[in-house]
């Protein structure tokens, strides 16, 4: 294979800007004013180039393209479209557009919604912007192509963004909700779209990606923005204070934030990270080894339910110290204190029995957590640098009460944990190729403590006997270090990137158990003293293809690795070794079939290896109900995916499609058993059995802007099909489930004192045994938003909501909120009064399917309230 491709190289032509310029005109030689100017190479390529023509019908468009020729395409509304073949130079034509009495299939854009140029799209801001919008958020969700999930994560044609960049610098890292959430939406000029992004220059023609970034163009080269909040509200009494100011300017940006309220707005959401990680970096995410017994929170705004005490502080710079160099500070620190009141009713199904739980449930939740990064980045044309040390620390609590029908069960809970790790990427031009390096290396430390009154799982701890208390320990750290090397060469059209590389980690856990007066289990069983170590070394040698007309994007990765894996607990004479040799190819293929449409397939092979949370020998009692334990060889899965879709864009007319199917085929060497006791325990350990899990899933998702309604419509739905084997009170069945969602939103401006906004979601759950089914349930919520503009400066809010499941008897759940807003000019300052909940529907039913059990949830929600708040916007 590698001498054929060898033998198609072919050497990379340099590309020459080309400036056209010109002036439409009709038979009359009248001068027409936004006729759409489209330049690509020809009739089934992608748009190099996109113009309006102005008042005086003048165009101009830069494009920088290799190819001899390209095709001119004009189109006007009534008139007929104009296509020429001219020659790639610097040129100024003139274009006489004859009359048509066809109707065009082509919808006329003007420049003030959409421009394109190359692989990037151009919103205009004020083009979508009601009266209503604030902040940049409330734009972004309106904007076809674009989908914002519940927790702020930015999704376009249904993938989620790479980068958010405001004026092309990375600020914030991947926890871009701090902007969304309060950048004023009337200091943004557009939203830009970058489709097939490389965030690194020096491998922009080198290595293509397929994923799509966003850039915030703003108003004014010297930019003051932000938000200041202040909110009083009764029953309780409320409050909500959030000043977030911000200024970008060409060499520095800031946006610092201070953010306190008990009226259920869950803040922490500013500063979730949604940056995505290449698989080689070592996160440090916190473990969470031990947890008290939650209740199913409700799947709507936390303002709703969320009973909380929370302030956040948050403070990002960024300064560029020279061209291409800049030097990046993000600090935040949470503190947050939640309660949680309901109940829940869990019903299991094995083979043979049906197993009912009931539980109310009262928690008190601490939050504590600080977490930072500086980052020093050198983004230049032919060198990049990136060098990130990052840490993260908690501080967490919770305290538990459960009763249940015969018993009432304390839980106590500290969970601290600390993190810390430096990444290092270099990549540098030497001759005709690419030097890369990067270096990851970590650290993570955690010491949890679970205490339970009276103590569970009396068998197996006190002969049967009740007893006061049990107590876990847990003390677990990581240490990692992942370095590697390789070179990037351009040969033609193709692009080979051979690279070497280590890895190790190693893993220390130690568990105890103590019952009542401090009396420790010394069974081994119930102890461990394990080190896990992990290393590997590998080759990897990827290739990549772009063809010279851009229709073909090829991408081949061929890796090689040596793993070994060993595990030793000093409770235990036997140790547990694993070296395995592993080949995990992926292949990826995009083909661009016309202007709109794109084609794309993708097919791997993945090896996953047990982590130290499925491999100690040794019980653990991780929750009061839940005993586990892995005392089996070390986990073998073998993956295989495979991916197909077709996409549709159009920013002519502002419609996006896609669709997709995925099947994943996995491999096992453990079977996992469930015993499930009467009163809801559940002792889980692996079982050395080879089994099969696959799934299969369609997915299609669609968006269109109505430029004559001012509506945004958008719909996407999913099927899922699995099948796995699983041991339930030692009875082996094969658990299937099936899962069918719908979800859509309408927004639309029904008239210039009349907005309404729509948002719904459908989703069916369907699990059973074999060819029986046990359990389907259908899940749906639906909210509508209404606005209503009594005066330029005044509008009034009404929204409900509705919220049902088909499993619990009283499982409709109806919500209703009002509210007013009055604007002051001078200063330009908003005055809210918002009266949440007017149903004072004080509990939310909830039921929802897993495998092989079901949850019916009752949450205590927040009562009806009223809140005041004046917003100013800057």
């Amino acid at each position: 294979m590698y001498p054929f491709l060898i033998l198609l190289f072919f050497s990379l032509a340099g590309y020459s800007q080309t400036q056209i310029s010109g002036q439409t005109f009709n038979d009359q030689k009248e001068k027409l004013s936004g006729a759409t100017v489209m330049v690509s190479k020809d009739s089934v390529s992608s748009i190099l180039a996109y113009a309006i023509s102005d008042a005086n019908g003048k165009f101009k468009l830069v494009l920088k393209n290799e190819s001899d020729s390209l095709l001119l395409k004009v189109s006007y509304l009534g008139f007929e479209t104009f296509k020429k073949t001219i020659q790639n130079k610097s040129q100024t034509l003139e274009v006489i557009l004859s009359p048509s009495s066809e109707s065009l299939k082509e919808v006329l854009v003007k420049s003030e919604i959409l421009q394109q140029r190359g692989d990037t799209l151009s919103f205009s801001v004020a083009a979508f912007k009601d009266k209503n919008d604030r902040v940049i958020a409330d734009i972004l969700k309106k904007l076809p192509g674009i989908d914002i999930r519940p927790n702020g994560q930015i999704f376009y044609k249904n993938e989620p963004i790479q980068k958010y960049y405001i004026e092309g610098l990375d600020l914030l890292g991947g926890r871009y909700n701090l902007a969304n959430n309060n950048l004023s939406a009337n200091s943004v000029s557009r939203v830009e779209i970058l489709e097939n992004h490389q965030p690194v220059k020096v491998l922009d023609s080198l290595e293509f990606s397929e994923r799509a970034s966003i850039n915030i163009k703003l108003k004014k080269d010297v930019t003051v923005s932000g938000t200041m909040t202040a909110g009083l509200g009764a029953l309780p009494l409320l409050w909500e204070t959030n000043v977030t100011p911000m200024i970008f300017t060409k060499s520095r940006q800031a946006i610092v934030s201070y953010q306190s309220n008990n009226t259920g707005r869950d803040v922490s959401g500013d500063i979730r990270n949604f940056s995505i990680n290449s698989g080689e970096n070592f996160d440090i995410d916190k473990t969470d080894w031990l947890s008290v017994q939650n209740v199913s929170q409700p799947p709507f705004s936390a303002e709703r339910w969320l009973d909380n005490n929370v302030h956040l502080a948050s403070a990002n710079i960024l300064q560029r110290i020279k061209e291409d160099l800049d030097l990046k500070l993000n600090i935040s620190y949470l503190n947050d204190y939640q309660q949680q009141d309901g109940s829940t009713q869990t019903r299991y199904f094995t083979p043979t029995d049906t197993i009912d739980l009931i539980e109310n449930t009262n928690n008190d939740i601490f939050v504590n957590k600080l977490e930072g990064e500086l980052t020093l980045e050198n983004n230049a044309d032919k060198n990049y640098l990136k060098n990130q040390l990052e840490f993260n620390g908690f501080w967490n609590a919770n305290r538990g009460l459960i009763d249940r029908s015969n018993s009432q069960i304390k839980q106590q809970l500290d969970n601290p944990f600390f993190g810390i790790k430096n990444d290092l990427r270099l990549l540098k031009t030497v001759g005709k190729q690419l030097i890369t390096f990067n270096s990851n290396n970590g650290f993570t430390e955690t010491n949890q403590d679970l205490r339970v009154q009276p103590g569970p799982f009396e068998a197996i701890f006190n002969d049967g006997n009740s007893y006061e208390e049990i107590q876990q320990m847990v003390s677990s750290r990581k240490m990692y270090t992942h370095n590697s090397a390789g070179i990037t060469k351009a040969l033609g059209k193709f692009t080979i990137s051979p690279k070497f590389g280590f890895s190790f980690q190693n893993q220390q856990l130690d568990t105890d158990i103590f019952l009542e007066n401090g009396e420790e289990v010394l069974d081994i069983d119930f102890k461990n003293r394990t080190e896990f170590v992990e290393s590997s070394v590998y080759f990897k040698n990827a290739f990549s293809f772009k063809s010279k007309d851009e229709t073909w994007n090829l991408s081949l990765s061929t890796p090689l690795q040596f793993k070994s894996f060993r595990l030793e607990d000093e409770n235990f004479e036997e140790a547990r070794e694993l070296d395995r040799l592993v080949f995990e190819p992926y292949f990826y293929a995009k083909k661009k079939l016309s202007a709109f449409w794109d084609a794309q397939a993708s097919a791997g092979l993945v090896y996953d290896f047990g982590e130290l949370q499925q491999l100690y020998y040794g019980f653990l009692l991780n929750g009061y109900r839940n005993l586990n334990r892995y005392n089996a060889p070390i986990s073998e899965e073998t993956r295989q995916n495979y991916n197909g879709g077709l996409s549709y864009r159009n920013p002519l007319k502002q419609l996006f499609l896609n669709a997709s199917y995925s099947y994943s085929y996995t491999e096992k060497n453990l079977l996992y058993s469930s015993s499930i006791g009467e009163n809801g325990t559940t002792l889980l350990e692996a079982v050395a059995r080879d089994n099969s899990f696959d799934t299969h899933k369609f997915s299609a998702d669609g968006s269109k802007y109505f430029r004559k309604l001012k509506t945004t419509f958008k719909l996407n739905t999913s099927y899922n099909l699995s099948k796995q084997q699983q041991l339930l009170n030692n009875t082996l069945t094969e658990l299937n489930t099936r899962s069918f969602t719908l979800r859509g939103s309408v927004d639309a401006e029904l008239s210039n004192w009349l907005n309404a906004n729509y948002s719904g979601t459908v989703v069916t759950y369907t699990s059973g045994f074999g060819e029986r089914d046990f359990q389907k349930i259908e899940t749906q919520q639906h909210t509508v938003d209404l606005y209503f503009y009594l005066k330029e400066n005044q509008y009034l809010n009404v929204s409900g909501e509705y919220y049902g499941n088909s499993l619990s008897e009283n499982g409709n759940n109806y919500f209703m909120n009002l509210g007013y807003q009055f604007t002051f000019q001078k200063p330009k300052m908003d005055l809210n009064i918002s009266w949440r909940n007017i149903l004072n529907t004080d509990e939310f039913i909830n039921a929802y399917n897993n495998q092989y059990y079901y949850v019916q949830s009752s949450y205590r929600l927040r009562p009806s309230q009223l809140l005041a708040t004046l917003r100013f916007s800057f």
